[in-house]
Order: C-alpha cells, then sequence, then structure tokens
C-alpha cells in the first residue's frame, strides 16, 4: 500500500514540474539529463538482465571502477551530465539516466543486482528491484554528522528504504551507527572504495612553470583564489583554475580574463589552447583534473572556501600533490581523515599558506572489496 501511495504523491510532484521543466532544460546542466528522466527521451531500459549499478554524478561514478571493473556487461544508471559522462567511459556498459521514480514501474526491468553507490536512497528503485529479483546493495555507504538531523526527521522513509536492501557496505564505524539508527540491517564497513580507484592520467601535459591548481570551485572562491595569487605567485607559476560545474564556465572566463587584463598577465581557455603556457588558464573541459593533478604543484581544493561542505581530496592525493583547503568541509571529514599533510586555512589565511613550504600529501587509509564482489559473485 505504501509503494502505491508513494508513486501516486510522485505522479503529484511531476505533473506540477511540467509547466516548470522548459526553463531548466533551458540550462546547460539538465539539457540532456531532465528529458531523459522526467520525459524518457532517448532513455529506453536496458536490453539485457545484468548488474545494474546506480551513482549520482561524476565523482560516485569514478568511485564506483573497482567493482564495474571486475564485472561484464554492466549496466549503469546516473543522475547528472557529468555522471553520464563518466560512465560512457566504462568499456561495454549500459549507460542511461535513472528516471523520475513514478515511471520506475514501467523503465526498470529485472536485473541479477542492484548496486547503489553512497547515500542515493531511491524508494521505489530498492523496492521494485528487489521485488522483481535483484539483490540489493547499498556501497560505500556514509552519513555526514551535518546531515544525519535531517536524515533522522525522515526516519519513517528511510526504514521502509532500507527494508528493501539486503545488505550495506559502510564506510566507517560511525556511518554504520547512523545508519543502523536510520533502520539498516546488516552493514558491513570495508572502508571507502574511492581509495581503490586509482585515477589514470588519459593525457600528457606540460608545464613551463610550477602549476597552481584551484580545483573544483564555486563562486566566489574564483575570485578569492586568483586575487592572493596575482598577490604572491604571480609570475613565478601559472594558475590553473577549475570550475566545479561547467555551466558557470564563461561568467568565470568573464572573471579570469578581467583579472589577468587588469595585471596585464596572458590568459587563455584550455578549449582554446592545450597548454599550460599562461599566467591563467581556465579549464573549461570536463573529465581534465586527473590530468592536471598529476602535474600539479600545489592543490587549493574549492568548495571549502565557499560554504559547500567540501569536495573529495584523495584524487589530488593519490598522486602526493600538496592540498590547501578551506575549513567548510562538514561533507567531506571522513574523506579528509583519509588523507595526511592536507593545510586547512580560513580564507583570509590563504595568502599566507601559498607562501609557505609546501607539504606533499599522503592517503593512510584502506579499503577492501571483497566482501562487496562475494556478495555479486552469489549471483552472477
Amino acid at each position: 500500500m505504501f509503494a502505491y501511495l508513494y508513486t501516486a504523491l510522485g505522479w503529484g510532484l511531476w505533473l506540477l514540474s511540467l509547466p516548470f521543466l522548459p526553463l531548466f532544460i533551458l540550462k546547460k546542466k539538465y539539457r540532456q539529463s531532465l528529458p531523459a528522466r522526467w520525459l524518457l527521451l532517448s532513455n529506453p531500459s536496458f536490453s539485457r538482465r545484468s548488474i545494474h549499478f546506480h551513482a549520482c554524478s561524476l565523482g560516485e561514478t569514478k568511485g564506483l571502477a573497482p567493482l564495474i571493473q571486475e564485472v561484464d556487461e554492466p549496466n549503469i544508471s546516473v543522475i547528472t551530465q557529468t555522471g553520464c559522462a563518466e560512465a560512457l567511459k566504462y568499456e561495454g556498459a549500459q549507460v542511461r539516466y535513472l528516471p523520475f521514480e513514478p515511471l520506475l514501474w514501467w523503465w526498470l526491468r529485472p536485473q541479477k543486482a542492484l548496486v547503489v553507490m553512497e547515500a542515493e536512497l531511491w524508494y521505489l528503485l530498492f523496492f521494485l528491484s528487489k521485488r522483481r529479483g535483484a539483490k540489493t546493495l547499498l556501497v560505500n555507504a556514509r552519513i555526514s554528522e551535518r546531515s544525519f538531523s535531517r536524515y533522522k526527521r525522515f526516519s519513517w522513509l528511510y526504514r521502509r528504504i532500507f527494508a528493501s536492501i539486503d545488505k550495506v557496505f559502510a564506510q566507517s564505524e560511525e556511518d554504520r551507527r547512523r545508519l543502523e539508527a536510520l533502520g539498516a540491517k546488516d552493514v558491513e564497513v570495508v572502508g571507502n572504495i574511492k581509495l581503490l580507484a586509482k585515477p589514470e592520467p588519459t593525457k600528457a601535459y606540460e608545464k613551463i612553470r610550477p602549476l597552481i591548481v584551484a580545483a573544483s570551485t564555486h563562486d566566489p572562491e574564483e575570485e578569492i583564489i586568483a586575487t592572493e595569487w596575482v598577490m604572491r605567485l604571480k609570475g613565478d607559476t601559472t594558475l590553473a583554475v577549475v570550475p566545479r560545474h561547467p555551466e558557470r564556465f564563461d561568467e568565470v572566463d568573464e572573471l579570469l580574463g578581467h583579472i589577468a587584463k587588469r595585471e596585464g598577465l596572458r590568459y587563455h581557455r584550455l578549449s582554446q589552447k592545450e597548454n599550460f603556457d599562461a599566467d591563467i588558464v581556465l579549464v573549461d573541459r570536463m573529465g581534465e583534473l586527473v590530468n592536471i593533478y598529476a602535474i600539479a604543484d600545489l592543490v587549493v581544493l574549492g568548495g571549502s572556501f565557499a560554504q559547500v561542505g567540501g569536495h573529495n581530496p584523495l584524487e589530488p592525493a593519490f598522486f602526493g600533490v600538496p592540498i590547501i583547503s578551506g575549513p567548510h568541509i562538514f561533507n567531506q571529514k571522513e574523506s579528509y581523515s583519509y588523507v595526511d599533510g592536507i593545510e586547512i586555512v580560513e580564507a583570509s589565511e590563504l595568502g599566507q599558506a601559498l607562501t609557505k613550504p609546501w607539504r606533499p600529501t599522503a592517503i593512510v587509509a584502506k579499503a577492501d572489496i571483497e566482501p562487496i564482489m562475494k556478495e555479486l559473485r552469489d549471483v552472477v
């Protein structure tokens, strides 16, 4: 009965959203994903019965690599366009956008197993997958301290979701306690499987001078970092700025172009010149961060000076690159604990941190996917 009431509510929200759909589709970040998820345009069901992996966006899709690479002909569903682009890199994979939940009654076909990454707790995805014969797993599960109180307010819903999940693999003991408090059963701690997804560069860039990377930035972090770099390191280093969201490329281009003109600096977009022979370079292409981390001398990690909650520090740490971060890392505290050597500073202290000796980072935690693979081997 609950599933039908939940679905009816979902249809109500779907109908209410339709008048606003054209407005969102005009935005680059939703141009492909929304028609596929809301209207099933160019988004057919999986054509084979296999292991169905689901992740939200780019980072989570990358993080599934240690599991996906062990499976022949995986099926992968995603939410975002960046996640879709990453999923398409997996050999032999069928890639789809996950439809809005009520549509799953028609779209979702029987699979051998469902493997969902982190906190993608969609009720009908788990309920229907299990009902149609799939083993259901939640992997790399985590709930941050900050978000736990919000989850508890909807514990009545999460208990129903966890009733359809056969096994949960958590990142830490603290995550296990929070998940069990929400109704999760059979929870096993295996660590963060992203620790096993070592990034491999796909292109070898050269640098002329030491390279400072402002990575996964949000407004107003580009201006904060660029201003401190201009005051202390211009002329001796190159600053590469990598905005988190591609729809902001033009906005950040205008900002950096203005700074470069004002300071008499050389500037270009990477899409115009594929090199770092400039004072400032805007990295305006997706999928380049790993290539740039491989040659970086310092990473200033975005999402941490703005009130965003931080971004995953593991990728630059795989290369031992020194990392400077802001203090707002409430969504990434666990990941930060896996890395030794990150310098955390307030925005007002960033300039001083840029001029201090930079300390290499190192990953100090471990993870194990064997318990997860054992569950999957049982159904293959």
